[in-house]
């Protein structure tokens, strides 16, 4: 028997029914059974205090003394000795600071891992006057929504040397844009979708035997076709967009997108602002070398009189970017087991998604056609006002309007 487990078990089935003295004893119990290094165990399973269980095992040997002592007496309600967290105010928000650059999420799932041990963080909060254990630490992720994770399926491939200056660099220059005011924005293309009668994946609550019965084989209807979901979600306004192509994930595509976040959603928001700040994976449609890409961004900074500045995450690391697990995962939550039977059955699932912290998501249907394997010629790309920055310019660069 995993005597940690049982322990973390009984600790859970009893947390909210006990009250103080009750736990205590039960926990003194518990480590009377155990023996030897039965105090330490039970403490850190229960995350109390050594002493509070040493206390409770001395009342359960002399019965005489718990009823002297009080065994009786329930502390009053906010009453001990205040938590780690109430002693150090805005540690929440503080934790969330540190782990941000290094935060992913599968764009299936809500859930988030970080890729920072809990020593690690631990040791920045040390630096900064901030005494607090890794176990509690542990505590808070956990209560954030943060989880341990295996191996599986999280490395993309690739492991550049820069890869942790490149995620303090997207993470520096959001702080400075949204100080400020600026718009930052993560994009990116979601999965393709066979429109149609089709299995989806996950499962919802019906009455036995009233599944619904989707085509067995997923073949692309060649009438329907598929839908190309482009994101764009604004980290400031927790608010998304989608444009649901019809046709080809492509960057005039892609651009055409953050057009259209800008037209519906950003512009009455950040009326007057002159910057823009884009955060993207470093391939597809938005690629880090796509000259297209760059070409349509000086179309929209034209359209905008407004600076683009752009950082790519670097290879291997697109599960890193915000709207992966800000907007991706909540999408595909929102439609699970549903048959994407329609095109405006897809836009309306998707603006409907919605979250406990005021997630708001518009969509609309892109229908233009757009041309594969367009090339940018040198006469147009010398046209491009682009300019990189002195740390890895290939993935952060700036696009400024050019001067009509």
């Amino acid at each position: 028997m995993d005597i940690k487990k049982f322990l973390r078990d009984v600790h859970l089935q009893t947390d909210n029914i006990l009250d103080e003295r009750s736990r205590r004893l039960l926990m003194a119990a518990e480590a009377n059974a155990i023996g030897r290094g039965g105090i330490t165990m039970v403490a850190a399973v229960n995350r109390a205090s050594r002493a509070t269980i040493t206390r409770g095992v001395a009342e359960l040997a002399d019965r005489k003394d718990m009823e002297d002592d009080g065994g009786s007496r329930i502390r009053r309600e906010g009453g001990g000795r205040k938590s780690t967290i109430e002693l150090n105010e805005g540690l929440e928000r503080r934790l969330q600071e540190i782990i941000s650059p290094h935060t992913m999420g599968d764009p299936e799932r809500t859930l988030l891992w970080t890729s920072k041990s809990l020593r690690n963080i631990q040791a920045d909060l040390k630096e900064e006057g901030i005494n607090v254990s890794h176990v509690t630490i542990g505590g808070i992720l956990q209560k954030l929504g943060f989880s341990l994770q295996g191996n599986r399926k999280t490395d993309e491939g690739g492991n550049h040397k820069d890869r942790n200056e490149q995620f303090e660099m997207i993470d520096s220059l959001s702080r400075r844009f949204l100080k400020r005011g600026y718009p930052v924005i993560s994009v990116d293309c979601k999965k393709k979708e066979n429109i149609g009668n089709y299995k989806n994946g996950g499962r919802e609550w019906t009455k036995k035997g009233d599944a619904l019965e989707v085509k067995a084989y997923d073949f692309i209807d060649p009438e329907k076709g598929k839908a190309i979901p482009y994101g764009v979600y604004d980290i400031a306004a927790n608010e998304g967009w989608v444009s649901v192509g019809i046709d080809h994930d492509t960057a005039e595509f892609a651009v055409n997108s953050i057009k259209s976040w800008w037209v519906y959603m950003g512009r009455k928001k950040y009326d007057g602002a002159d910057k823009i700040m884009i955060t993207a994976d470093g391939g597809g449609s938005n690629s880090v070398r796509g000259r297209l890409w760059k070409k349509e961004l000086q179309r929209l900074a034209d359209f905008l009189q407004m600076e683009i500045h752009v950082s790519h995450f670097p290879p291997g690391t697109s599960k890193w970017n915000k709207i992966e697990h800000r907007l991706f995962s909540y999408i595909s939550k929102n439609w699970r087991a549903r048959p994407l039977e329609t095109i405006e059955v897809i836009v309306s699932l998707i603006s409907s998604t919605t979250t406990t912290t005021g997630l708001q998501v518009k969509a609309k249907v892109d229908k233009r056609k757009y041309k594969t394997a367009k090339k940018v010629t040198n006469e147009e790309w010398d046209t491009i006002n682009l300019k990189g920055r002195r740390f890895q310019p290939k993935w952060n660069y700036i696009i400024r309007p050019n001067i009509v």
